[in-house]
């Protein structure tokens, strides 16, 4: 059997990372496109690097995208860049239109170019429903995204539909609802509350300021989540998914879990601060992912709780290696474009 190659865009996010990993067990040969930067940001995929090759390459640079797949001959492409954090996409509007949308479009027009029949993941994301129209969301249900990431991401889903459409590439969607981890980026809320806790526990911190506590996400593993674009690209027609485990917690919820499992009460740290609320609050995401169950076979295997735990404890970790004698301190990671 020959082996396959894939191509990961945002390859030193926590979702490219993750992947990698996936692909690699699986016998893959994998190449991961970072940009060209002055300071490495390859803390996530160090354990991997031996195993996989590097190139440089730009969501933004249409000749490099053409480069990257004619010099690499990929069977698939997961594309998992992007200026991927909600509060960032006020401040960089244009600039979140340009990766998260326009980028799309750019690896699109490469592989209808290079090679047709390559596969290609587009990673959506359910802050497309924003404003939501039902509850739960699944494939079928309107977006009305609140945010100008919502807004990129949801041009990038329809123009993947549109290339499917229109020139029969094998490009599907995975609506991912929110994924997390030890490796998720400390600027996301999830990371911010375990980083809190962890630090609070420790000594290093007394409290911790937040933005809203009652808006609720579906919270899912990450290493559960690659697991299903991997699926979506193997079957026999391409078709669009929604990731998701179909329970939704608050913020309140998500601190009261990460501090109890450190023997606190949130209530005694944490303070509210009025200007981290978003200027037009997602509400609640919660996802219907009955079709990818049926049809791929996915199904989460990390609960909530569990996956709390497992973040808090990493952050645990990662600070008392920074007390350790001859550590100057601990590395933070900060995905700056990536999923």
């Amino acid at each position: 059997m020959t082996q396959k190659t894939a191509l990961i865009t945002g390859i030193t996010g926590q979702d490219g990372s993750y992947l990698a990993e996936l692909l690699l067990d699986k016998g893959y040969r994998v190449v991961g496109m970072t940009r060209r930067s002055s300071t490495a940001n390859d803390e996530r995929i160090s354990h991997l690097v031996d195993r996989m090759k590097v190139i440089q390459g730009d969501l933004l640079d249409q000749a490099s995208l053409v480069s990257a797949l004619r010099d690499n001959a990929p069977d698939e492409v997961y594309n998992l860049a992007a200026q991927s954090f909600v509060p960032t996409s006020w401040n960089q509007p244009v600039l979140t239109g340009e990766f998260t949308a326009l980028g799309v479009t750019r690896m699109l027009e490469a592989i209808r170019h290079v090679d047709p029949s390559i596969r290609f993941y587009q990673a959506s994301s359910s802050e497309m429903f924003g404003k939501v129209r039902q509850v739960p969301q699944n494939e079928e249900t309107a977006f009305h995204p609140r945010s100008p990431y919502g807004v990129a991401k949801a041009y990038g889903h329809f123009i993947t539909v549109n290339y499917r459409e229109s020139f029969g590439l094998f490009a599907v969607s995975g609506i991912m609802f929110n994924h997390e981890s030890p490796r998720r980026g400390l600027e996301f809320v999830t990371r911010k509350v375990t980083d809190g806790a962890a630090r609070i526990k420790l000594g290093l911190a007394k409290t911790l300021r937040l933005g809203n506590l009652d808006a609720k996400r579906d919270w899912g593993y990450a290493g559960d989540y690659v697991r299903a674009m991997w699926q979506m690209l193997q079957q026999d027609e391409p078709r669009d998914f929604v990731v998701a485990t179909g329970e939704a917690h608050t913020v309140r919820e998500l601190c009261e879990v990460a501090f109890s499992h450190v023997e606190l009460d949130y209530r005694d740290h944490v303070v509210i601060d009025e200007d981290l609320f978003r200027p037009a609050e997602v509400d609640q995401l919660l996802g219907d992912a009955t079709r990818a169950r049926e049809q791929l076979g996915w199904r989460p295997e990390v609960a909530f709780p569990e996956l709390v735990a497992m973040m808090v404890d990493g952050d645990l970790e990662r600070h008392r290696h920074a007390q350790r004698p001859g550590v100057t301190g601990a590395r933070e990671v900060h995905p700056l474009i990536a999923r």
